[in-house]
């Protein structure tokens, strides 16, 4: 698959990038797509949710009565679950909500989303470029010149700019990441993609 690379104004640079069929034009694998998201969400949950059992309620410890000729069911605690106040019988307790998925399955996985994007001729290239100082309104500039405001941008870097970052950082429908952080979920939550030429390149490098 060939883009043209485009300038940050919006004009053809006059260059043309081939895309890697083995990365951008699999057969995209569904379930590993599934199941790739679903291990970055697992992740996101921090596992901290508690309830306290009847070992664990401050309450009294004394006997509520005594054990026959009570005329009803034996209790020897008020921390017991059928009171009001009493302990959570079978509550949730801190967890680790990760899972091991091997590392082929995720670059399927990456691959595939990819995949979908140029399918959808969902991505656009850009020469590389850099941001003087951090500015809101430059950045809009940049995307609406690109046409790709609007709408979900994912626009990734061959490396990190503190500049680029800062000015798309209150932009709730933009999210700027560098090839090292490039996942199954941000490529799929994201409707376009933009690459900074030379990212194709690492990722082929990166294939090998």
């Amino acid at each position: 698959m060939k883009l043209d690379v485009l300038k940050i104004d919006g004009t053809a640079s006059g260059k043309q990038v081939e895309l890697d069929d083995a990365i951008f034009g699999i057969e995209p694998n569904d379930h590993a797509i599934y199941l790739d998201v679903k291990q970055y969400l697992a992740a996101q949950r921090h596992g901290t949710h508690k309830t306290k059992d009847r070992s664990e309620v401050a309450f009294s410890t004394k006997k509520m009565g005594r054990q026959k000729g009570g005329g009803g069911a034996r209790h020897g605690s008020i921390k017991s679950n059928i009171y009001v106040g009493g302990g959570n019988a079978f509550g949730p307790k801190p967890r680790d909500y990760n899972f091991k998925l091997n590392k082929k399955l995720k670059q399927l996985a990456r691959y595939s989303a990819l995949s979908y994007k140029a399918k959808d001729n969902a991505i656009t290239m850009v020469e590389p470029f850099t941001m003087e100082a951090p500015k809101t309104k430059d950045f809009i500039k940049i995307l609406d010149n690109l046409k790709a405001n609007g709408r979900k941008t994912l626009v990734v870097l061959p490396e990190n700019s503190k500049n680029i970052y800062l000015s798309s950082r209150n932009l709730p429908e933009v999210k700027v990441i560098t090839i090292d952080e490039i996942n199954t979920y941000t490529l799929v939550d994201a409707n376009h993609l933009v690459l900074v030429d030379g990212v194709q390149d690492i990722l082929v490098e990166r294939r090998k």
